[in-house]
């Protein structure tokens, strides 16, 4: 059975169903893809460790919990839309580290081709979040974590807003121990490899490009 998340709370699907609109315009696009990934990286760090520290209050000491040092998270943004998540999940932990992998789509054989990989030096037994928009074909996905998981880190989650099941099953078949954080699983794949209904190109419509 795949290992997925399925992220329903009520704010994420109004804003999903705000930025699949056709007459959404970048700006507003980037603001609700900023807002939504805050939403998701909530429900992803719910098993992160606590311990408990002394501090004091103005009225008494107390012991109270914070995030235990030693599981400091290492983000890694798919190039180029990966960028979009990345940058709302940063406002939630800003301690984080970031790394980058671009990797783009052959456009006959839907396979990835990477072109950059930058990881921060101490990547290693670090918990990883692999984070883009789209889980379509899951090439770029299983790509990315392939070569990811040449760094040894702890643990590594996908975290994406929509999903289609050819990709969830793709992914799974090739990374079992990789569970997917996602806000929709979407009907399938076009001809073309694009998620329907979708929201058309995650890239495109967060920098206005074609």
């Amino acid at each position: 059975m795949p290992d997925i998340t399925l992220i329903q709370h009520p704010l994420v699907q109004h804003k999903l169903t705000l930025i699949r609109q056709q007459e959404t315009h970048t700006q507003d696009f980037r603001r609700l893809l900023k807002e939504i990934s805050m939403l998701l990286a909530y429900e992803v760090t719910r098993d992160l460790p606590l311990k408990y520290e002394m501090i004091q209050t103005p009225l008494m000491p107390m012991k109270a919990p914070v995030l235990a040092a030693d599981k400091k998270m290492v983000i890694v943004s798919i190039l180029r839309a990966g960028q979009g998540l990345l940058d709302g999940m940063l406002e939630l932990i800003p301690t984080a580290k970031v790394g980058h992998i671009g990797l783009y789509r052959e456009p006959t054989t839907l396979m990835a081709v990477e072109y950059y990989l930058k990881l921060p030096y101490d990547v290693e037994q670090r918990d990883m979040l692999v984070v883009d928009p789209m889980l379509a074909t899951g090439n770029s996905a299983v790509a990315a974590v392939d070569r990811l998981k040449e760094a040894n880190p702890a643990s590594i989650k996908f975290v994406c807003l929509l999903a289609a099941p050819e990709g969830i099953q793709h992914f799974h078949q090739q990374h079992p121990d990789v569970p997917i954080y996602t806000a929709a699983i979407d009907e399938g794949l076009d001809e073309h490899g694009y998620i329907f209904p979708g929201l058309g190109d995650a890239g495109d419509r967060l920098y206005g490009t074609r």
